[in-house]
């Protein structure tokens, strides 16, 4: 059976989902204190704080001590009103001409499995994807194991697929965060172009 790993964020959609999850998901509160994140936002900008970094120190500001009940409740509202406003087409037909052949498709994405998961569950999709940690009853603020990006998309896939018994693998992506995922691909698409 052949596979095809789609990245997310800007590979299937027009934009990066996550700050619009974060504005759609946070207590009005959370979001009055957001100017302490402004010198981390900044850094991202200018290229000083990795990705990783700032996804880290927003999401403990943004998720520290809330209910999962209501984050959860948001990210199915998210997956069924935002996201199919953010989807490429031309993307889509790509996953449903994968689909179509008889592909095994998987979703490999750093987004939160609270909106992901239910989009992917809508379209009869795998994801491999982060999670916050639930301790108690609440969210700590934490990812719930390492944020699925780089390396660690690599390593997920690697558990979930028998790779070797892969015929081809086909990997779409479109930042610096999915060429690790790439490259274990025999065909790579980065940014609508194909590079191998």
């Amino acid at each position: 059976m052949d596979l095809a790993l789609f990245d997310f964020d800007g590979t299937l959609t027009t934009m990066e989902t996550y700050p619009a999850f974060v504005r759609a998901s946070v207590t009005p509160d959370r979001l009055r204190g957001r100017w302490r994140l402004a010198p981390y936002v900044a850094g991202y900008r200018m290229g000083l704080v990795s990705g990783t970094r700032v996804r880290e120190i927003v999401t403990r500001h943004a998720y520290a001590g809330a209910e999962p009940a209501r984050v959860d409740a948001a990210g199915e509202a998210f997956a069924r009103d935002v996201l199919p406003g953010l989807l490429r087409a031309d993307m889509l037909a790509r996953v449903e001409a994968h689909r179509a052949h008889g592909d095994r498709v998987i979703v490999v994405s750093g987004a939160f499995d609270v909106y992901l998961a239910p989009w992917c569950r809508t379209h009869g999709i795998e994801v491999l994807c982060s999670s916050l940690e639930r301790v108690d009853g609440v969210l700590t603020g934490r990812y719930a194991g390492a944020q699925c990006v780089l390396d660690e998309k690599v390593r997920r896939v690697r558990e979930a697929c028998d790779l070797a018994g892969a015929a081809r693998i086909t990997a779409y992506g479109d930042t610096p965060e999915d060429r690790p995922m790439l490259a274990l691909a025999h065909e790579r698409w980065y940014r609508g172009e194909r590079i191998a």
